[in-house]
């Protein structure tokens, strides 16, 4: 099984839901790959309320996907995930290749970046649907590969 590793800033809300819709996409693919998702700046979340974020479990309810009783907490990216990951993708890139650089400067050019900014500068509905369409592009582009 190869690993997807998907970051953001807290591990909260864009990755979490980055993660939740690939594993289920790539389940009903058939892709021998598992994602899982981390945070660059988890200290920068401590204003978040419970484990994952109201509209990643909403958008994730609207496509029939549904989270344990017990989701994990966000949780800090460490070298060891980068270093289990066959792909890393970053989902802003003005916002977390600095956080790259200055936490993981050696992996800074060797992941993946998109550009799908967080809720204070993008409504919850464009992101996640962006979110949604790069998701579905990776799956397309790993089912090729």
């Amino acid at each position: 099984m190869k690993n997807i590793l998907f970051l953001c800033t807290g591990n909260y809300y864009r990755s979490r839901y980055a993660e939740h819709l690939f594993n289920h996409l790539a389940s009903k693919s058939g892709l021998d790959y598992k994602a899982d998702s981390r945070a660059l700046a988890l200290e920068r979340g401590i204003n978040n309320v419970g484990a994952i974020s109201h509209y990643t479990i909403k958008e994730l309810s609207n496509k029939g996907i549904n989270l344990k009783d017990d989701e994990r907490f966000p949780q800090q990216a460490i070298l060891e995930d980068f270093m289990k990951a066959d792909m890393v993708i970053a989902l802003d890139d003005t916002e977390h290749r600095p956080l790259m650089l200055e936490r993981f400067p050696e992996w800074t050019d060797k992941i993946e970046y998109w550009l799908i900014h967080d809720v204070h500068l993008t409504s919850a509905t464009i992101a996640l649907g962006e979110i949604e369409k790069k998701v579905v592009q990776l799956i397309e582009k790993l089912k090729h590969s």
